[in-house]
């Protein structure tokens, strides 16, 4: 059964006790009023009810914080006090020391009802007609029968335990000046933010043949043979004198392609992100307590 600190269970408790905090009240015992320590925090269950009070002794170099089950303690707000029934400062000082850092879990709890179990710490049987399971205040005076031993102790077991079990250790006495408060739910909206993927973007190189057309030219030589229009005219003395070696030479040149490859930027790519908005809609079922005044033929005066 999960246990909460009051302010994370209820942010505005403060609101719902009228500013009566109980946090902070010095812890005393019952008839010789010796300060034992102060109450640090209030652990609730899933329901909102009290379960334990966080007492800090404060007389340890480093302090030591022990849990008081709530039907072990009286709250006397007209004296801003709260009185630790049947328990002194020495066996305050001898219960198992609460860590906040660790988790409480059922064992931890076990360990702690089992001490104030023990007839040393004065556990009382309380008749279930008399205990109301409300949260503060508990402003009736409840009395210790410290010489209450049971006969049997019994078995308690983690998958069925409930604190309604043991009234006394977790029932109130309200006789005197009872208290029913009515509590109704209410659906609080928040949000997280949580992680739904990742996009990853790189690069990756591809190849592929390219090709590309090149016009060269080339030269060739052309030897054409043609009959003059004054073939088989006489020439003039000297003219036509033989010479035996004569060469006539032309340089022949062609074109070859030069292909070369240089990199040039095709494109560029951005990436970020965009937040779209939305509405998130949910519905559950809250409950609501109402007053239910079964008084036939009894004036009744409601303010």
């Amino acid at each position: 059964m999960a246990l909460y600190k009051l302010q994370d269970f209820d942010p505005d408790y403060r609101e719902t006790f009228q500013d009566k905090d109980i946090k902070g009240l010095g812890v005393y015992t019952e008839g010789s009023d010796e300060k034992i320590g102060s109450v640090s925090e209030v652990l609730v269950d899933d329901e909102g009810h009290f379960r334990y009070l966080v007492l800090d002794l404060g007389f340890w170099i480093f302090g030591k914080k022990v849990l008081l089950p709530i039907g072990r303690s009286r709250i006397d707000y007209n004296r801003d006090r709260v009185y630790a029934v049947g328990l002194n400062r020495e066996q305050a000082e001898n219960l198992p020391e609460f860590d906040e850092r660790l988790a409480l879990d059922y064992d931890y709890e076990e360990k702690v009802r089992g001490v104030y179990r023990t007839p040393e710490y004065g556990t009382r049987a309380v008749e279930s007609s008399t205990s109301l399971e409300s949260a503060m205040p508990m402003e009736a005076s409840a009395t210790l029968d410290t010489n209450y031993q049971p006969a049997v102790t019994p078995a308690y077991n983690r998958d069925t335990y409930n604190y309604h079990n043991e009234p006394a250790l977790f029932g109130l006495n309200e006789q005197d000046h009872q208290t029913l408060r009515l509590y109704e739910e209410r659906l609080i909206a928040n949000k997280r933010r949580q992680k739904t993927g990742e996009v990853s973007v790189g690069k990756r190189i591809e190849t592929e043949t390219a090709r590309v057309a090149v016009p060269v030219e080339r030269e060739r030589v052309v030897i054409e043979r043609v009959t003059p229009t004054d073939a088989g005219k006489a020439v003039t003395p000297g003219e036509g004198a033989f010479r035996e070696g004569e060469v006539a030479r032309m340089e022949i040149h062609e074109e070859t392609p030069d292909i070369r490859k240089e990199t040039i930027l095709r494109e560029e790519v951005r990436v970020k992100k965009v937040v779209e908005q939305d509405t998130a809609e949910a519905q559950a079922t809250v409950r609501r307590e109402e007053l239910d005044v079964n008084s036939p033929n009894l004036p009744i005066e409601e303010r």
